[in-house]
């Protein structure tokens, strides 16, 4: 089954977007994007998928996704049941990386957990507990703050010296072909002329 097209909002003014939600929600489900995400689950426990790799979560999951790779985390909630907050999530794109690394050469030492993100990079729950009150404050963060607390979780996920990929070597997330589906070649369309008058004909 092809992903779902997810089209992240980084709102103006903003460099990444950072923020949380509950279960059951509208982007739980198998999808990609072409922004990086780092996920922490903090309530829950489920499956989670993460191109070709299928595994269990619990509280504490922390994993860094790379551009275009699908991935969903499930949790095991009764139907009918709703969790408040079930994982806080950073999304960030390539541009905005690459360009602040142009700026600050410093962030070039990024540059490897970034490459094993493309598999998917799962942090081990020392990691994730160093990085989880980073991420709760940021979702709330503005101005200097917000870029502060970025720059030390993405310093935190680099020194980390305990990192799994996940999905296989020979998994290769393909966007062309997930686009192949009518309701993704859409939402890129509306993604790419959301400031322009445009009919629903087109």
């Amino acid at each position: 089954m092809n992903p779902d097209l997810e089209v992240v909002q980084i709102r103006q003014g903003e460099s990444f977007k950072a923020w949380a939600h509950g279960y059951p929600f509208r982007t739980v489900r198998w999808h990609f994007h072409p922004e990086y995400e780092l996920h922490l689950v903090v309530a829950t426990t489920g499956r989670y998928f993460v191109g070709d790799f299928i595994g269990e979560f619990e509280p504490g999951n922390l994993v860094l996704t790379g551009p275009n790779l699908p991935h969903n985390w499930v949790s095991d909630v009764p139907p009918g049941e709703t969790v408040p907050l079930r994982g806080r999530v950073v999304q960030f794109s390539e541009e905005f990386i690459a360009g602040a690394s142009a700026v600050l050469p410093e962030l070039s030492a990024c540059a490897g957990i970034l490459e094993t993100s493309r598999r998917g990079a799962l942090f081990s729950p020392a990691t994730a507990e160093l990085a989880a009150p980073l991420l709760a404050e940021l979702t709330e963060a503005q101005g200097v703050r917000r870029l502060s607390l970025f720059m030390a979780v993405l310093d935190i996920l680099n020194r980390a010296g305990d990192v799994r990929t996940l999905a296989s070597a020979g998994y290769l997330p393909d966007p062309s072909g997930f686009m192949s589906a009518g309701i993704n070649q859409a939402l890129a369309y509306i993604n790419c002329h959301l400031t322009e008058p445009f009919s629903e004909a087109t």
